[in-house]
C-alpha cells in the first residue's frame, strides 16, 4: 500500500526539519520546501495526498498558494500560523483551505489533525482508496436530493443549481450532506465540527462558520439559515 505524501512548506529551517522527522516516523512521505513557488513546483510535480502550507512563507505566501492549489485540486489543505489572529485563519479558511493549525504545535497534535483529515477525504484506506465522500451520512446513499433548485445527487456526489454543476471542496460536500441528512433540523456548530471536521475534541467553530459562508455563497445565501445561538439549519 502506497504511503500517504504530504507536501510542507515551512521557511523555518529547524521547524521544518523537525515536523518532516516526525511525519516521517509515524510513515509518511514527505517533501519539505522553504517557499511558496517551490511548494507549487513541487505540488505539481509529486501530486502529494494533503499540503501542510505555513501563512508566512516567502515567494508565495501560504494564503496564494492555497489559492493557486484550489484553482487545480481538491487535495487538502491546512493551513499553519504562528499566531491564532483570526484574519490569518479567516483568510486560509476563506482561501479554500479545510483546517488550521496554530504554531508552536504539538507534533503529535499535527498528526492526529492530519489523520483526521485525510479519514474525511477518504485516505484512510490509502491516499487513493475512496472517493471523498467516503463517511457522509448513510441515509443519503444512492439518492437525489432536492431542495429548491439545488439537487445533490449523492451517488455520483454532485451539486447542481438551476440545472448549473456546483463545484464544491470534499470539505464543502460533506458539510451539505450533514445539513441535508436532516433538512430543517438546527446542527451545532460543535455537531458539525464532530460529524464533518472529524473532531473527537474541541475545535475553532470559525472554521465551520467560514466554509458555511463559503457553501452559501455556491447554494445560494438563503438556503443555509443561522439560527442565532445555536447553530444553522438547511431550509427544506
Amino acid at each position: 500500500m502506497a504511503e500517504t505524501h504530504v507536501l510542507f512548506v515551512e521557511d523555518d529551517d529547524v521547524i521544518r526539519e523537525a515536523t518532516q522527522l516526525a511525519l516521517e516516523r509515524v510513515g509518511f512521505t514527505v517533501t519539505a520546501v522553504p517557499d511558496g513557488l517551490l511548494g507549487l513546483e513541487a505540488f505539481r510535480a509529486d501530486r502529494p495526498d494533503i499540503a501542510l502550507l505555513d501563512v508566512m512563507v516567502p515567494g508565495l505566501d501560504g494564503v496564494s498558494l492555497c489559492r493557486r492549489i484550489r484553482d487545480e485540486s481538491a487535495v487538502p489543505v491546512i493551513m499553519l500560523s504562528a499566531r491564532a489572529d483570526a484574519i490569518d485563519v479567516v483568510l486560509g479558511l476563506e482561501a479554500g483551505a479545510d483546517d488550521y493549525v496554530t504554531k508552536p504545535f504539538d507534533g503529535a497534535v499535527l498528526v492526529a489533525r492530519i489523520r483526521a483529515v485525510l479519514r474525511r477525504f477518504g485516505h484512510a484506506a490509502g491516499p487513493h482508496g475512496s472517493s471523498p465522500g467516503d463517511g457522509a451520512p448513510d441515509e443519503a446513499d444512492g439518492v437525489l436530493l432536492v431542495f429548491g433548485d439545488v439537487e445533490i445527487d449523492t451517488e455520483g456526489m454532485e451539486v447542481r443549481r438551476g440545472g448549473d454543476h456546483v463545484g464544491l471542496t470534499p470539505t464543502e460536500m460533506r458539510l451539505l450532506l450533514e445539513f441535508s441528512s436532516a433538512p430543517g433540523t438546527v446542527l451545532s456548530r460543535d455537531r458539525l465540527l464532530e460529524r464533518v471536521w472529524d473532531y473527537g475534541w474541541g475545535g475553532d467553530t470559525r472554521v465551520v462558520d467560514v466554509h458555511v459562508q463559503r457553501l452559501r455563497t455556491k447554494i445560494g445565501q438563503d438556503r443555509i439559515e443561522t439560527v442565532r445561538g445555536f447553530g444553522y439549519k438547511l431550509r427544506a
